[in-house]
């Protein structure tokens, strides 16, 4: 089916986020969240290479400074102060991503002392892994548009402090695990389960940073972090029926189509274990019928993950159509096809939340943010799918 072009639309969407959080209204504080900003930085990529109007990278650069600025700091409510690598004004300047980056939450991350509190936890700060991969990726892509090889040094410092962090090896031995949420610091594990899909994203955003030689300035080697990444990943199963979680699914594996092209060899059967991951998680999600229910019993921003899942199934179909040897095209080509019968099922997503009366149920007004910005995302996807 034939998209719309919303271009002017997500223009709007984009300059509206700008004022309302901060980044280009003298009046309003920063209001920085790793996940919104990350898919915002691509979003103003994305129009800047559509209209060739240089305020959108500015937008985009600005936005990665502010980012790096409220972020790659302690939080104003907290009792330290500066950089959370630890490393001087001067030095934390030139690495602001040497000790990640905050999520951005609300609340101040749980005290060591605090009982755990499951539900008090998802509006706390700390640390994600799947956020600070989607910032890595947002970094590369400056990168790649503008040349300057400091955003993939970034983009390379974050990963390997991430990676050090995060992972880690069980006292009764075995294979290494990942924690799922760190202390701002980094010292401490605030949500010791791992995410499904953490280590599958954390590899194929290694292999993107890895891909881009940055010359003198290019920023730490990734391929033990590569090799252990690897390892996690080894003979699991990523099946989920939660649309942002396919949503990703389908989005690494469009990128890992396009490493592929360049002539990268993953691990056999990759490709095709992903695929067959996300279109049984499909069926699942299908055969539940959620997307058919009201606006107040839906989450937008992760059923518009879905969407930008599906439309990077498109462009994984043109890569296999356009170059053939490089994929393993009977097995892979059939689920892609399989897959792309949801087309039109997933673009009544954007349909449906395009409707203004559904933009006024509490789902979409409590995350207007994370909304809006992804909206303008599955509107205009291609500088997020791009490596």
């Amino acid at each position: 089916m034939k998209r719309v072009d919303y271009l002017s639309l997500v223009q709007s969407l984009m300059l509206d986020f700008a004022d309302r959080t901060g980044l280009t209204s003298p009046v309003k504080p920063p209001r920085r969240y790793l996940w919104t900003d990350a898919f915002a930085v691509c979003n103003f990529l994305e129009l800047y290479r559509r209209t060739q109007d240089d305020r959108f990278l500015k937008l985009a650069l600005a936005l990665i400074e502010q980012v790096h600025e409220t972020l790659g700091r302690h939080r104003p409510d907290d009792s330290r102060r500066g950089w959370i690598s630890g490393l001087d004004e001067m030095e934390g300047r030139i690495h602001p991503t040497a000790g990640g980056l905050r999520i951005g939450k609300m609340l101040p991350e749980r005290s060591p002392g605090d009982p755990d509190d499951e539900n008090r936890e998802w509006d706390q700060d700390g640390q994600y892994f799947h956020y600070l991969i989607k910032w890595m990726h947002a970094l590369h892509c400056v990168g790649q548009v503008t040349g300057d090889t400091k955003y993939n040094r970034f983009a390379r410092e974050l990963a390997y402090t991430a990676h050090a962090r995060f992972t880690y090896t069980p006292p009764s031995g075995g294979p290494k695990r990942m924690y799922w949420k760190m202390s701002i610091d980094l010292t401490r594990p605030l949500v010791t389960s791992m995410g499904h899909h953490d280590p599958l994203d954390g590899l194929i955003t290694y292999y993107e940073l890895s891909d881009d030689s940055g010359g003198d300035d290019q920023g730490p080697d990734l391929s033990t972090e590569i090799m252990e990444m690897t390892s996690l990943c080894r003979n699991r199963v990523w099946t989920t029926d939660d649309p942002l979680g396919l949503g990703g699914l389908l989005t690494v594996a469009c990128h890992a189509g396009q490493l592929m092209r360049k002539g990268l060899n993953i691990m056999p059967e990759f490709l095709e274990n992903i695929l067959s991951s996300a279109l049984d998680g499909l069926v699942s999600l299908f055969r539940r019928n959620t997307l058919t229910l009201p606006a107040r019993y839906r989450l937008p921003f992760r059923e518009f993950g879905l969407s930008i899942g599906i439309q990077a199934v498109v462009k994984l179909k043109k890569l296999i159509t356009d170059y053939p040897a490089s994929f393993n095209t009977a097995a892979i080509a059939r689920l892609v096809e399989e897959i792309l019968l949801c087309d039109q099922a997933t673009q009544a997503i954007e349909e449906f939340w395009l409707n203004p009366p559904h933009q006024h149920a509490e789902t979409w007004t409590a995350h207007r943010d994370i909304n809006e910005i992804m909206l303008a995302t599955a509107l205009a996807p291609d500088e997020f799918l791009r490596i």
